[in-house]
């Protein structure tokens, strides 16, 4: 194990977490500017889903939207009819993905804050027929989202949605109130010094969800998996803090991605 793995970011001093909560919105501020940038380009071209490889971390989705999509399968075999994906920004990569190589049948609501983001999103599917008939774009605040939670089998909340425990505990608690039982939440966390670069989702800040694995990369892909389960009662389950990691591969490398990037 690396030691950057076997860092502790609950047990740094005062100024060191201060400093780990600035990181983290300048990597949020900085990834949106990269987002915003490649969208600009990618839709100048004809077909801009034919080119997301000019993304210069592309194949890292890839690797991570194929893992998700693994992980999702083993504990939901049924394809999902609905899916949202919060804070899906000007490049939502992980929805195209997903819904063009591996939930191909499936209806994917995006929601995104900015109507920028949602703009140039809507402009890179919009030439393809599929998923421009499969995606839709809504510019809200997710707290403002209530009842049609309940119709998504699946919620996908990206890793800077709530840069800080308060806000990320908030929507997540959000989420436990209007999801459906049963109903699966997927969450992007961060692990070790990873977590100098995104929020950290801990197993006791999902109340009123059943923690169903947690999946911790050891290579390039930077952000870990958590899947958890709407739990029938919005009471916090008793079961769900001495979880440990999922026994999933150690690394992306011995996941096979389904479409290679040279396909696209």
């Amino acid at each position: 194990m690396h030691s950057a793995e076997l860092i502790d970011v609950t047990k740094l001093c005062k100024d060191i977490q201060g400093m780990r909560s600035k990181l983290i919105r300048l990597c949020g501020v900085a990834e949106g500017h990269l987002e915003n940038h490649f969208s600009t380009i990618l839709a100048s071209y004809e077909n801009p889903l034919h080119h997301l490889d000019d993304f210069p971390y592309y194949a890292n989705y890839l690797k991570l939207s194929q893992l998700e999509f693994d992980i999702l399968t083993k504990h939901c075999p049924n394809v999902p009819n609905k899916v949202a994906f919060v804070g899906s920004g000007p490049l939502p990569l992980t929805s195209i993905v997903l819904a063009t190589f591996h939930i191909k049948t499936s209806v994917f609501d995006n929601y995104d804050i900015d109507p920028l983001a949602n703009s140039k999103a809507i402009q890179l599917v919009s030439s393809d027929p599929d998923l421009s008939r499969r995606m839709t774009f809504h510019t809200t605040d997710i707290i403002n989202v209530t009842h049609a939670l309940k119709e998504y089998d699946v919620v996908f909340l990206a890793a800077l949605v709530g840069m800080d425990k308060d806000e990320k505990v908030k929507v997540i608690d959000h989420l436990a109130k209007y999801m459906s039982p049963g109903a699966i939440l997927m969450l992007r966390s961060a692990h070790g010094a990873r977590a100098f670069l995104y929020p950290v989702v801990d197993p006791c800040d999902l109340r009123g969800f059943d923690v169903l694995s947690i999946f911790h990369p050891t290579d390039e892909v930077i952000n870990s998996v958590v899947i958890a389960s709407k739990s029938p009662s919005n009471k916090q389950s008793t079961d769900q803090h001495p979880l440990g990691p999922t026994k999933l591969p150690t690394s992306f490398s011995t996941l096979k991605c389904l479409i290679p990037c040279s396909t696209m």
